[in-house]
């Protein structure tokens, strides 16, 4: 695995344990409730019990959140950590009941029985002694580890107790321009997945803060959950560039749209905003204009860090639980100091942005969405379970497949061969942005749905239906075949399928498969897949007579072999718009009632010459073969 690749298997764990940390803010604010009024005195209490168990606890969820997160959720990696752990609190309370776990020994541990997992997970031992080999090998490679990290902290915790408060004073020194400079790279990483593992290190490591029991809490993030009236620091400024800052981005793209995609472009980037707004989910938009404008992601990153300097300057101290959104503002109002200047430094945050990306659309013409060809993000909702199969041919079919997550935001993809993934494919299924790490590690942008997406793409592997996916064998415009003006292919009489309107005048092959019949007029071409099925392309409509005409030159012979991609004719596309019905093109499948079980199609939108996954099929089973769906 390469360096990049397993950063981003470490950033990608740090997120799973973040998961419960709202539930310890949301249990803190029920605990201002007046429970008395309602005759429940003690609920403030065991509220707060709630929310403090988590936070003492903390070490422990890290550790096992982290293991199972670099395995992609192996118990054999979750319980050794565990128990990891629970060795590491047990001897050294043993010889100093000063020293506690902490975060950092969480997260230690959590890497040590994750990368430990997946070193000796194979692992084989002689046959007398194989019980123990394998994944049985882990807990107790992890228990050594972890007797030894145990003993070596009894000596060394005190030092790097002080490192870590002394770490928070140099931290608080620098003022400002270090909180800038952490918003600025924390922007930056988003790009890679990678933002996790900086914002871990200030907001659970560095800094120290002694509660009334003589325990510490370490980190911005559990220091102000503690009470610590100086914290927060790092997390305030998030709130504006959440709440305020990427929301205006959206209706600044919405404004910049055509007026006959506002519609579509309005329902997906309020849904956007409101995801940043209300939970601090920022991708969906800035990836709307990260690839067709990266110079203007860095003015954005500039900015996010100067607003964090403000922010700072300015006396506010504001935490969060999982990110800087609307609820968590709610949620921890009670604990803030000046939070309520985050709502004048978001209005000027939001006019700032708004009225900068107009101008920035306008005046070097970003091809953000709903302008031209840019980035894509579409309603996934109710289509994931057609679109998914689509998505797994897109990045090279199950084949190409090596390891498969999903976070917040983003398919975490590990394949054989990243030169099999079809970005522009992708982009027209959904996807905000493709982003190639190296050694074979990948990240697909979907926003929200992605979770949903790889457990759609999950289900198709495991289902191991017989599918066959085309290609588009036309760059331009796919459309449904119901609006192709002959009523016989409109009304599926030759076979179902779809058409494009072409831009150019090549015709390329959609499929893997040999040449069957070449018409004489050579408007139209057969071909035969592997699989049987016959697949007919027809170039135009009452196209037929300009055969005579030279309009049409064939670069492939009966039974030929193709490939898809292969060129197979050459038309000239004026001629085709001046002297035929439609420049439709067809694409059916003429025995489709004989081998198709289901249809699958990607958006009817532009589509590149040869680009994956714009359709596919689920074929029938037949004569024994395959696996019923």
């Amino acid at each position: 695995m390469n360096f990049m690749g397993s950063l981003q298997q470490l950033g990608r764990a740090y997120m799973l344990p973040m998961i419960v940390l709202p539930a310890a803010a949301i249990f803190s604010f029920l605990s201002q409730f007046p429970w008395d009024y309602f005759g429940l005195g003690q609920m403030s209490v065991y509220l707060a019990a709630a929310s403090q168990s988590i936070f003492a606890y903390l070490p422990y969820i890290f550790a096992v959140g982290i293991a199972l997160g670099i395995t992609g959720n192996a118990l054999a990696s979750g319980i050794s950590a565990l128990v990891g752990l629970i060795i590491y609190a047990g001897v050294t309370e043993a010889a100093n009941p000063l020293i506690e776990p902490t975060v950092l020994i969480g997260a230690v541990i959590g890497m040590i029985a994750g990368f430990g997992y997946e070193r000796f997970k194979n692992l084989r031992l002689p046959e007398y002694i194989q019980f123990f080999g394998g994944p049985r090998f882990v807990p107790l490679f992890v228990s050594a580890v972890a007797l030894l990290l145990s003993m070596a902290m009894i000596r060394l915790a005190p030092q790097i107790e002080w490192l870590l408060v002394e770490l928070g004073k140099v931290v608080d020194s620098s003022g400002g321009f270090g909180v800038f400079l952490f918003g600025f790279v924390m922007r930056i990483l988003v790009v890679f997945g990678l933002h996790h593992l900086v914002s871990h290190v200030f907001w659970f490591q560095i800094g120290g803060y002694r509660l009334d029991d003589g325990t510490m809490a370490f980190g911005d993030l559990p220091r102000f959950f503690a009470g610590d009236p100086t914290a927060g620091g790092y997390m305030a400024g998030l709130y504006p560039i959440m709440m305020f800052a990427l929301p205006a981005i959206a209706l600044a793209i919405i404004q910049e749209a055509r007026e006959d995609l506002k519609p579509k472009i309005r329902k997906t980037f309020i849904t956007a905003a409101l995801s940043s707004f209300l939970t601090g989910v920022t991708e969906p938009v800035e990836f709307a204009f990260l690839f067709v404008a990266p110079y203007l992601y860095v003015v954005h990153a500039l900015l996010s860090g100067l607003i964090m300097w403000v922010t700072y300057e300015l006396g506010v101290r504001y935490g969060f639980s999982f990110s800087g959104g609307a609820i968590d503002f709610i949620l921890n109002g009670h604990l803030a100091t000046r939070g309520w200047l985050v709502i004048p430094i978001g209005i000027v945050t939001f006019f700032l942005y708004y009225f900068l990306f107009r101008w920035a659309i306008q005046r070097f013409r970003i091809p953000t969405p709903g302008r031209e060809e840019g980035s894509q993000l579409d309603d996934w909702a109710g289509d994931i379970p057609y679109r998914a199969p689509l998505v797994l041919q897109a990045i090279g079919g199950k084949e190409n497949v090596v390891h498969m997550e999903a976070c917040i935001t983003r398919l975490r993809l590990r394949v054989a061969n990243d030169k099999l993934i079809d970005a522009n494919a992708l982009r027209n299924l959904g996807a905000a942005g493709v982003i190639r790490l190296g050694g074979g590690h990948v990240q697909v942008v979907f926003g929200t749905y992605s979770e949903l997406i790889r457990e759609a793409m999950a289900k198709s592997i495991q289902r191991d239906q017989k599918q066959v996916s085309f290609h588009s064998p036309v760059q331009g415009r796919m459309i449904p075949l119901a609006d192709v003006p002959d009523p016989i292919f409109a009304g599926e009489m030759v076979g179902g399928g779809v058409a494009f309107v072409p831009e150019r005048g090549e015709l390329v092959s959609p499929v893997k498969g040999t040449v069957v019949h070449i018409y004489p007029t050579k408007h139209a071409i057969g071909i035969r897949t592997a699989e049987g099925l016959d697949v007919l392309l027809h170039i135009g409509i009452d196209s037929s007579k300009l055969g005579d005409k030279g309009c049409f030159q064939t670069y492939v012979e009966k039974d030929d072999q193709v490939e898809p991609g292969s060129l197979l004719i050459r038309f000239d596309l004026q001629q085709l718009r001046r002297e035929s019905k439609s420049v439709a093109t067809p694409m059916v499948i003429t025995n489709s009632s004989d081998y198709v079980e289901s249809w699958r199609y990607a958006p009817f939108k532009t589509v590149k010459k040869g680009q994956a996954s714009v359709m596919s099929v689920v074929l029938k089973e037949r004569n024994g073969g395959g696996v019923k769906p």
